[in-house]
Formats: C-alpha cells, sequence, structure tokens
C-alpha cells in the first residue's frame, strides 16, 4: 500500500515566516505612523493644543455693560439701574432643553404659555451663551430655585444690572422702555456684542439711542472642572486668569424738566391727550406727555403676553404716542398762521374790517357754514379776528385767497412734514391740496376738490391733519419770528465726572418773506387771546393774574361732522365724538423760552379745558417756588460743544399706533 503525506511542514513554515514578515512591516509601519502623530501632537503643534486644553478648562462669561443713565435737564435721573437677579440657561450644559424648561414651570419660576418663546430666544443664540430666561426674581423666587438648583445642570441665578425707572409711567412715550432680546432682535444686533445682555431699547430715547446707551461688554476667565461647574483650581493648578472690565454706556442728558413734565401730565388728569412744551430758540423738549400711558417697569421686567395684550386690545391706546403719532384737525390754531400768510401775499391788510354775522355761505351754493354762538359778531379786523377767533373771518379769507396759495403758504411752516425729532415713529400729518387729492383717491369723482373744502381749511377743519409735536414746533416758529429748530429730546451726555456736554441746536430753514410788521401784528394778536386791553380773547379766564404776558391760540376740533339741520349738543352725543380741545402758546411773550401745544380729546373747548393745563405747564417752567419770573441763562458757545456721540439712525423702523413694538420672548 502506498503512503499518502498528509501534511507539509517544509511549507506551512514558508508560509508562517511570510505571514510573520507581512504582519511585522505593518506593525512597523503602524509604530512609526504613531509616533509620527505624537510628535505631531506633543512636539510640533505643542503650544496649540496646549492653548486648546486651556480653553477647556476656562470658560470665558461676558460681563455686561452698564446701561447708561437718562437725565432730565437738572440731573435728575428719569432711567437708571437697580441691582437684581435673573434665571439664566446656557444650552451647551443643559442636557434636555425641554425637560429642563417644563421642570422650571413645576417649580412655579416660568408659565407654560412661555415655553414656545423661551425655547425660541434660547436656539436662536450660541449654544455657550448665557441666555436670560427669567429676567426679574423676587427673593422667594431665589430661595425656590435654591432648593432644587442640583436638579438643573447648566441653569443658573445671576446678578445684574436691571433697568430702573422710578417715576413708573412718567414720560414714558418720550424715555420709551427697554424689553427681552428677541430672535428679531438678534437678527439686527451683532450678537458678540450682546453676549450676556438680556435687554435693548424700544422706542423712544431707549430705542434710538440703543447704540450709546448699550455700552461694550467685558469678559472673565473663569476656571471649570469637568462638570463645568467654575473652581479656584484643578489639583495644584491655578491658572492667571484674565478679565476686561466693560465700558458703561453714554449718560445721556434729556431736554426734559421732570417738575415741568410731572405738572403737565397731572393738569392732563384723566383726559386722553397730549402735551408737547419745547424751548423756540433751541428745539429742546422740556414736556412729552401722551395719556394714558403705561409703566415701562413691566417690560423691563419680562411682560407677559397676556399682560401685553391687555394693553394692546385697551380703547384708550396707552401704547400710542399721541405727541408724536396722534393726528387731529388743527382747529382755530391754524388761524395765526392763515392770517401770515395772507398778509405776506397781501390778500388782505391787517386793520380791514369783515362782516362777521354768524354765517358764510359760497356763492351759488346753499351750504350754509356756521360760527358758534360765542363767537364774535360785528366789523372785526385780523388781530381781533385772531383773538377772539371768528370763523366766519377765516371761512372768507380762506375762499378769497383760493387752496393753492393757502397750501403752498402753509407748507414752510412745516404742516404735513415730519418736524425730525431725534425718536421714531413720528407721522407728518396731512397738508391737502387739490394734489394730494389726487393721489389720496383712487375713484376720479373723489379726487375733485372742492370750495368747500378751502372753506373748511380755514378754520383746521377738513382733511388737514396735524400731530400735537408739530403743533409746538410750529407756534416755536411763529415765537422766534421765522427761526426754525428742529425738536430734540437729548441735548448732551455727562461724563464719569459728572460735567455735561451740549449739542448745539439745529438750526433748519427758517420761513422767510414775512415782514417784520406782519409778525408783529399777528404775535399781537396771539397776545390778546390772553389777555384783555382792546378787546378780551378767547383764553383770558385762563391767563388772569399772569406774571408774564403769553401770546395764544384756542382751538377746537370737529370729530364729525353735524348736518345742516343739526345742533352739536355735547350732552347727547356720544363721548368718542365730542370736539377735541386745542390750546397753544409762548412766553413770555416778549423774549420766548417756552412753546406749548395742548390736546385734550373730546374734551369740548379749548378755553374751558386745553388753555389751563397749558397755563399751569407755563408756570411750571417760567415762574420759581416765589411766584416770580425765573432768570433764564443766555447759551454760549462753550456751552454748546459738540456731543461725542452718534446721532440715532435717521431709518429707524416707525412702530404701527396700536404698538409698543413686539413683545418680548415670553419673559415675566
Amino acid at each position: 500500500m502506498r503512503g499518502v503525506r498528509i501534511k507539509d511542514h517544509w511549507k506551512e513554515q514558508r508560509l508562517f515566516e511570510q505571514r510573520a514578515l507581512v504582519a511585522s512591516a505593518i506593525g512597523t509601519l503602524l509604530l512609526l505612523l504613531l509616533a509620527g502623530r505624537l510628535v505631531l501632537l506633543q512636539v510640533m503643534r505643542y503650544e496649540y493644543y496646549s492653548q486648546q486644553s486651556q480653553f477647556n478648562r476656562v470658560r470665558i462669561e461676558p460681563i455686561p455693560a452698564a446701561r447708561g443713565l437718562l437725565l432730565d435737564r437738572n440731573g435728575e435721573t428719569l432711567a437708571g439701574g437697580q441691582p437684581g437677579y435673573q434665571l439664566e440657561l446656557v444650552r451647551e450644559e443643559v442636557p434636555d432643553l425641554d425637560g429642563t424648561l417644563k421642570g422650571l414651570v413645576n417649580i412655579g419660576l416660568l408659565t407654560t404659555e412661555e415655553l414656545p418663546d423661551i425655547r425660541r430666544t434660547v436656539l436662536s443664540r450660541r449654544s455657550f451663551d448665557s441666555v436670560p430666561i427669567r429676567l426679574r426674581m423676587t427673593d422667594e423666587d431665589v430661595g425656590r430655585f435654591a432648593v432644587h438648583r442640583f436638579d438643573f445642570p447648566g441653569v443658573d441665578i445671576k446678578s445684574r444690572q436691571l433697568r430702573w425707572y422710578p417715576y413708573g409711567a412718567l414720560a414714558v412715550h418720550a424715555l420709551g422702555y427697554v424689553s427681552a432680546l428677541s430672535e428679531t432682535d438678534l437678527q439686527h444686533v451683532d450678537t458678540a456684542a450682546y453676549a450676556g445682555t438680556s435687554v435693548i431699547g424700544k422706542l423712544g430715547v431707549e430705542g434710538a439711542y440703543e447704540k450709546q446707551l448699550h455700552g461694550t461688554n467685558g469678559y472673565r476667565e473663569i476656571l471649570v472642572n469637568a462638570q463645568g461647574r467654575s473652581v479656584e483650581k484643578i489639583g495644584s493648578v491655578a491658572p492667571n486668569l484674565r478679565i476686561q472690565a466693560p465700558t458703561s454706556g453714554e449718560n445721556l442728558v434729556l431736554g426734559l424738566d421732570l417738575a415741568v413734565q410731572r405738572v403737565a401730565e397731572d393738569a392732563l388728569g384723566d383726559h386722553r391727550g397730549a402735551v408737547v412744551a419745547l424751548d423756540p430758540s433751541t428745539g429742546d423738549i422740556i414736556a412729552l406727555v401722551s395719556k394714558p400711558g403705561f409703566d415701562p417697569t413691566e417690560f423691563a421686567r419680562g411682560i407677559t403676553r397676556a399682560e401685553y395684550a391687555a394693553l394692546s386690545n385697551d380703547e384708550n391706546k396707552p401704547l400710542l404716542n399721541r405727541a408724536l403719532r396722534g393726528t387731529y384737525p388743527s382747529g382755530s390754531t391754524i388761524k395765526p398762521v392763515i392770517g401770515l400768510v395772507a398778509l405776506t401775499d397781501h390778500v388782505i391788510t391787517a386793520d380791514r374790517k369783515v362782516l362777521c354775522n354768524g354765517t358764510f355761505q359760497l356763492p351759488h351754493s346753499i351750504h350754509v357754514y356756521r360760527a358758534d354762538k360765542s363767537e364774535p359778531r360785528g366789523l372785526l379786523d385780523m388781530p381781533e379776528a385772531i383773538a377772539r377767533s371768528s370763523d366766519v373771518y377765516f371761512y372768507k379769507l380762506a375762499s378769497e385767497m383760493g387752496i393753492d396759495k393757502l397750501a403752498a403758504g402753509l407748507a414752510p411752516f412745516g404742516y404735513g412734514q415730519l418736524t425730525g425729532i431725534d425718536i421714531s415713529g413720528e407721522k407728518p400729518g396731512i397738508l391737502p391740496s387739490p394734489a394730494w387729492k389726487r393721489t389720496a383717491f383712487k375713484h376720479p369723482a373723489d379726487q375733485v376738490w372742492f370750495p368747500g373744502e378751502t372753506v373748511n381749511m380755514g378754520i383746521g377743519q377738513g382733511y388737514l391733519l396735524v400731530t400735537p409735536l408739530q403743533v409746538a414746533h410750529i407756534v416755536g416758529v411763529i415765537a422766534e419770528r421765522g427761526k426754525s429748530f428742529r425738536p430734540r429730546l437729548v441735548t448732551g451726555s455727562r461724563g464719569a465726572d459728572g460735567r455735561v456736554t451740549l449739542l448745539p441746536p439745529v438750526e433748519e430753514q427758517p420761513v422767510t418773506g414775512i415782514s417784520q410788521e406782519d409778525w408783529t401784528t399777528v404775535i399781537n394778536a396771539m397776545i390778546g387771546t390772553t389777555t384783555c386791553a382792546r378787546y378780551c380773547g378767547t383764553a383770558v379766564a385762563a391767563f388772569a393774574k399772569s406774571a408774564y404776558t403769553a401770546g395764544g391760540k384756542t382751538g377746537t376740533a370737529q370729530v364729525y361732522t353735524v348736518g345742516q339741520n343739526e345742533k352739536y349738543n355735547a350732552k347727547t352725543v356720544a363721548e368718542n365724538l365730542r370736539d377735541h380741545a386745542w390750546f397753544v402758546a409762548f412766553a413770555p411773550a416778549e423774549a420766548p423760552r417756552i412753546a406749548v401745544a395742548v390736546l385734550a380729546e373730546n374734551a369740548g373747548f379749548g378755553a374751558g379745558t386745553a388753555a389751563p393745563i397749558a397755563r399751569k405747564v407755563l408756570d411750571a417752567y417760567l415762574l420759581g417756588p416765589d411766584g416770580k419770573l425765573k432768570t433764564f441763562a443766555v447759551p454760549t458757545p462753550e456751552s454748546k460743544a459738540v456731543l461725542e456721540v452718534a446721532p440715532p439712525p435717521s431709518s429707524a423702523p416707525a412702530p404701527e399706533p396700536e404698538s409698543a413694538g413686539e413683545p418680548p420672548a415670553g419673559l415675566q
């Protein structure tokens, strides 16, 4: 039997040696690669990875800059900072965002309705940013969270400077407010510059001067352990940590006079309306009132959607800035300006007598334009017609002038135009004309200008609309005999050393072509409104025993058209359909330091309601504690040094009248 060779030892030995050689080569190559990688990491790139290692154990925490103060002209704080606590969340340190937020709801620190907004805000920020989710915490809130802190990694209480409005709703429509940063805000700001910042300015000075008020944030390096908690050192290592101090925002000085602002708001009382007082020689706003208002602290602490909805849906519209955005017929406050235009265009002379018998009719028209029963009758010249507010005189005068001459004469005073005030939201009103009507209406039949519409403009009715700010500015132009200064709230800044640097006033295109004699005629007629010399003007009672001489003009603006065969009776008309009350004034007449416009909605005759309010405002600004006229310092060039801050953006968006900006992201 032939033998069979079952195993070839020599062949197996050779195969093993080949495989061992390949394995050795691969192992050697891998060892070389590993050694090369170690050399690269530990020798060639040592500094880079050492720095990365430092970053892993050192966290950079932003230090928010203190927001600049808002001060009145006398240095009183209108908006400042107040220490407080807020709840913040760092997303990269939170294992379960939704679970964490729900847990905070369960312990009463958040509400369910807030969660979607808070979640969107957190996700819109960088993962390592500390995002505020509750702006203002009470001592009870702080204690409740402290008990449950271990359940919420990545959530902590931070001590911050919170915005504080010491006088509540006072001057809110001038100051504006701050509220929580929203998704929309983050799309328009430098997120790095707002790291650690919880609020942003909205409306008023807070919104228009956000860049100056915000300041520049600083930062501090914090040593953390593997769990992200801050520690003094890790093992024996205690690195030298850096701190960059923040730069506080500008402390802005406003033209507002706190005492005058308070008097104006108190004098307006429960009336809806507005008061604007300014210095006609500079444009500085002394008081800006819009009522009703609201407490900006509600927004600063984090307003809920329910609270915001209540403000938005309030029929009295507390969020509407009536001083800038409320548009109304001017009523008889327009008569001094029409008088100036008519005198300049030689349509009439000041001493020409016009018969005023209580009614006026256009030729070939059956429509009767009536005057109030209390208006003067007989032959009136222009000064008396202005002082005693004759409608018939100005019906006839407007008809004689014609709409083209009338509209062209009113435009240089600022009717139908923005005043250019340094906060957003202003409306231009309407200066109607045939050209305007052709663009305002779609149907050809509605585009025709009728002679009766010119007659209505003669007493500030019809399509003509103005804002209280606009009217105050126009009265200031009259007081300055044509000089025009742009209205402004911010007049300068105060440095850390207490020194105030003022902005020079901005003088604009003056009203030219009017003779000094015609200025004097109309100004004296306005003085006649408040005095009783040749005749008693319509506001004599309101200015009885005044320590100064004021020029003024009453006005009553109809809200709806009264039919030919109807009689207006305020007692039987719905409150929201009653006439608006106007009064405008400047004083002292010989050297005006203040011009004021008062609008009280649905309050009836200007002489009875608006004029007494204006008198209180003028007294508060012009008189000292002894009841005597104050002495005002004359501005010098040195006191008008340029303020080294950029002007607010002219393209700032104007919110709708019913809105005070979008609600914060559900923070409470």
